[in-house]
């Protein structure tokens, strides 16, 4: 039954392929070249917009097979390591466009999660929803101490859903995987893995809501951004509720023109929240488009940031943090052979990788980014044209990293929408120096030195039972070792032995049956010396090993 769903389903989807003319990748494959003429022959194929690039037909298409392909559309963006850029930027233009359900469902999933009616936990809650999406939907609601709030819903049967179309997607890639010429080069069922996690992230309120309360905790009294408080009291794995906010639009910046906002200030603090939660927090929000930040403009010479969907959030590693820093300092001053030498030692790339080769292929790449005013680089571009670069030198790229260059490139996207003039490398560069100075330099030691001071005093007492414990764990390894030697040795000899009995045995017994069979075969006496002596000789020569060897094994 299962597989009878997915025949209609991809049949299904195989029509709209076909509607936005997306039937050409189709037939560069083997599995469905033999349907060319079929295709020719379908209304459809004659009835497509002609006049739509690649990328724009693959959105529409994408967007018509429902909230979970726009999902996988939104995430497929994000790898512009893989496709071209025409097609990424199309993808990342892709919105949920999926009616609400209803209230009435809604106030159902409430009462059964609470399991009290829904009037004892709010005192007011709005049924018809203020945004809608593919996973959930969000309603205003009042608690009864008169706090104003939003109340995020899952989806009814919302995780079925997502496996039947995982399920799917898992399918189609393993046919690309097959069938198509290009199909092992982009790895389709690793893009689909990390879609898979990425939204069973979303599928977990109780993740979200955690991810927000660690966000609001790392910038608490902090001017420059604002984290809703979570009402945990209220919170389950399918609903979460929130500090109502209020705010404008980070897109709207007539708006901001008219209340004459400090655009500038604006823009340059987005790029500063961008390296404290990268650098200082280790610990990023990984979906700041533009539906999903807001701005306080009731000081507009200092105005901040308002956030809101916490589902997708990003952590490095420290040994990627400072390579990372490492790397766009070595951008900041175009020294190439650094950036090269930095892939390899930290692991990005294979050990064995050239660094005077690749040294060259960063340059080709970067030299033209850089002949521009610095206002005009892209510093996500330049990472992306990196991981473009070091894909062709087999660099496996980590979904962390990709998660980070795509938020660099939505926070500078939002930077310049709002102050055309930033010159994000400007407002990085020192964050950067004095990140690196801070962790590798003498007041990183000091800092280092200073930090372990306590753990050091508290274990002092314990330091003569420590080494006294080590001395003597040393001996006791010897020890252990000595002995293994002599069971080694006792066991090679034992091995000699048994390899000469084993010789023994075969030869003896080989020259044996080789002396009997030919005697019978000359049919002579057993005593008729003149003609038998090489019999008689062969035989004693055998008798005499297979004796030893009964000998040597008793």
């Amino acid at each position: 039954m299962r597989y009878l769903r997915q025949i209609m389903r991809l049949l299904t989807i195989y029509r709209i392929i076909i509607r936005y003319g997306l039937d050409e990748l189709l037939l560069s494959t083997k599995l469905f070249r033999p349907l060319r003429l079929f295709i020719y022959l379908t209304p459809g194929y004659w009835l497509r917009p002609q006049s739509l690039t690649p990328g724009m037909r693959i959105r529409l298409a994408l967007e018509e097979l429902g909230p979970i392909f726009v999902k996988f559309g939104q995430i497929l963006s994000t790898r512009r390591d893989l496709l071209p850029d025409g097609i990424a930027i199309e993808l990342a233009k892709l919105q949920d466009k999926v009616a609400p359900f209803s209230g009435e469902q809604a106030r159902q999933i409430i009462e059964t999660t609470y399991g009290r009616p829904l009037t004892t936990v709010f005192a007011h809650f709005n049924t018809i929803p203020i945004a809608a999406a593919s996973i959930a939907q969000v309603h205003a609601a009042r608690l009864p101490n008169g706090r104003e709030v939003v109340v995020k819903v899952l989806r009814p049967n919302i995780h079925s859903q997502i496996r039947k179309d995982i399920e799917l997607l898992y399918l189609i890639a393993d046919l690309a995987n097959r069938y198509w010429s290009e199909g092992r080069r982009l790895r389709p069922r690793e893009v689909v893995g990390e879609f898979e996690k990425s939204i069973q992230n979303e599928l977990d309120l109780m993740q979200e809501a955690a991810n927000a309360t660690q966000l609001r905790r790392n910038f608490q009294g902090s001017n420059l951004i604002y984290i809703p408080e979570v009402e945990w009291e209220y919170t389950q794995p399918n609903v979460m509720v929130l500090e109502r906010i209020n705010g404008i639009p980070v897109s709207d910046v007539v708006t901001f023109n008219r209340h004459q906002v400090n655009l500038k200030l604006l823009a340059e603090a987005g790029v500063e929240i961008f390296f404290t939660q990268v650098f200082r927090d280790n610990f990023f929000h990984a979906d700041m488009h533009p539906g999903n930040i807001f701005v306080d403009i009731r000081d507009p010479q200092h105005p901040y940031y308002i956030a809101v969907d916490f589902g997708i959030m990003g952590t490095l590693s420290k040994a990627d943090q400072h390579y990372l820093a490492a790397n766009f300092l070595a951008f900041f001053r175009r020294d190439y052979h650094r950036v090269a030498e930095l892939h390899v030692h930290s692991g990005w790339v294979p050990v064995g990788t050239r660094i005077e080769e690749f040294e060259g292929a960063i340059r080709s790449v970067c030299e033209p980014i850089f002949d521009k005013p610095l206002k005009e680089i892209s510093f996500g571009m330049v990472l992306l044209r990196l991981f473009q670069t070091a894909r062709r030198y087999h660099m496996e790229i980590q979904p962390q990293l990709v998660l980070l260059q795509k938020t660099l490139l939505n926070i500078e996207g939002l930077g310049r929408q709002l102050y055309p003039d930033l010159d994000l490398w400007q407002t990085a560069k020192p964050f950067l120096e004095r990140w690196m100075d801070e962790r590798v330099g003498m007041r990183a030691f000091i800092k280092g030195i200073r930090r372990n001071i306590p753990l050091w005093a508290e274990n002092l007492p314990d330091f003569p039972m420590l080494v006294y414990e080590a001395v003597n764990q040393h001996q006791t390894q010897a020890e252990h070792l000595n002995q293994i030697n002599r069971e080694l040795k006792q066991l090679r000899a034992d091995m000699q032995q048994r390899h000469k009995h084993i010789t023994l045995l075969l030869i003896g017994g080989l020259l044996v049956i080789t002396a009997s069979i030919s005697l019978s075969i000359h049919n002579e006496t057993f005593l008729d010396i003149n003609r038998n002596w090489i019999e008689l000789m062969l035989g004693s020569v055998g008798s005499t090993m297979l004796l030893l060897a009964w000998i040597t094994a008793r």
